[in-house]
């Protein structure tokens, strides 16, 4: 089925910053010729369900949320959903504890029987195996990050996301407090993360999120805390990161304080983007050099908000959505196919505190 075909529908799922009593995560229709963005149904009754994560093939939906301990602190939880399409509507299949302290990602392997957690808070990854109904079962595995580095947040580990390479063999985890990006290798079947390897980034970066070129044997870290992307050779077969350069995310001249989020790379592999927030609220757009991976700047797009935590290309790479939670709206971009280049439409959401957005096509 491709995106020409009448029949098929596109949907984006919205994650939020919500108490549980406000709609956290909001099912959206996706116009694919506008690039707009119609509301069809909400969930309440999660507690900051901000990042989620999509399995395709049966519809299903795991959202993040919070529970509280016997001490009343804060603790990890993601709840898992079915998504009917002629309602759009989710329902809730069950709710499980992940890892002991809050978590902020959440990622699926490509077979859809792993759910892995990150915990900024904890220090630490926590991997669920998913049931065949659909159901998250109980944490199978807890990985401990220990140490610190330069910058006043790093003054514990920080593992900030979960993203699994191309053949499914490798987890590739940005540790934000210790500017390290760890490789695990998975083991489906037994549902556990085996320690591999690991590659530092410079002192003070902060890596944040990760993305594999579609094609080629690169990889890209975003960097929160000094504004930079590290471009990576990466050896599948050994499971390897090579560093090839770090460049910056800001303009030459930018003032104020670097604080990066989000990172993708469109459909046909030609371009890379990444959020700047705080004081330079933009997306960079790149050219990706396929004979190297090297990347060369493009522009700077602001983002017709605040906070631009997360953003997603479309499924067609047509358009780019801005997910800019402090000024509650999510902005439509049209992207130029031959020189990356984003330009605004008129299309805007207005939604409480928007932080993820992942797209489903049925």
């Amino acid at each position: 089925m491709t995106m020409k075909d009448s029949s098929q529908k596109v949907f984006a799922m919205i994650g939020a910053y919500a108490e549980k009593d406000e709609p956290g995560v909001t099912v959206c229709l996706y116009h694919p010729q506008t690039g707009q963005l119609e509301i069809q149904s909400q969930v309440s009754d999660l507690k900051n369900p901000t990042f989620l994560a999509v399995k395709a093939s049966t519809h299903h939906l795991y959202a993040l949320t919070e529970e509280q301990n016997e001490q009343g602190d804060r603790t990890g939880a993601a709840a898992a959903f079915s998504f009917d399409v002629q309602s759009a509507s989710l329902s809730r299949l069950n709710q499980a504890s992940t890892v002991p302290k809050t978590t902020c990602h959440v990622s699926l392997d490509a077979t859809g029987r792993n759910a892995i957690v990150s915990s900024y808070h904890g220090g630490m990854i926590g991997l669920s195996p998913i049931q065949e109904d659909g159901t998250l079962g109980p944490v199978a595995q807890i990985q401990q990050h220990e140490g610190t580095s330069i910058h006043p947040a790093q003054t514990q580990a920080r593992p900030h996301s979960v993203f699994m390479d191309a053949a499914n063999q490798y987890a590739i985890v940005s540790d934000l407090g210790l500017d390290r990006i760890f490789v695990y290798k998975l083991d489906v079947d037994g549902h556990q993360l085996i320690p591999h390897d690991e590659v530092k980034v410079a002192p003070g970066s902060g890596p944040r999120h990760f993305t594999f070129h579609p094609a080629l044997p690169y990889g890209y870290v975003i960097n929160e805390l000094n504004g930079t992307i590290t471009a990576f050779h990466y050896e599948a077969s050994a499971g390897k990161l090579t560093e090839i350069e770090t460049v910056s995310t800001l303009p030459d001249g930018a003032e104020g304080e670097a604080s990066c989020a989000d990172i993708h790379i469109s459909p046909d592999g030609l371009f890379l983007y990444g959020s700047n927030r705080g004081d330079h609220n933009s997306i960079a757009v790149y050219a990706i050099d396929p004979q190297s991976g090297r990347l060369t700047l493009v522009e700077h797009t602001p983002t017709g908000g605040g906070h631009p935590r997360n953003f997603a290309l479309s499924p067609d790479g047509r358009f780019l959505l801005a997910a800019n939670r402090d000024s509650n709206n999510i902005v439509t971009f049209a992207r130029d196919a031959k020189s990356g280049k984003l330009t605004q439409t008129e299309h805007s959401l207005d939604i409480s505190k928007p932080v993820c957005i992942q797209f489903l096509s049925v």
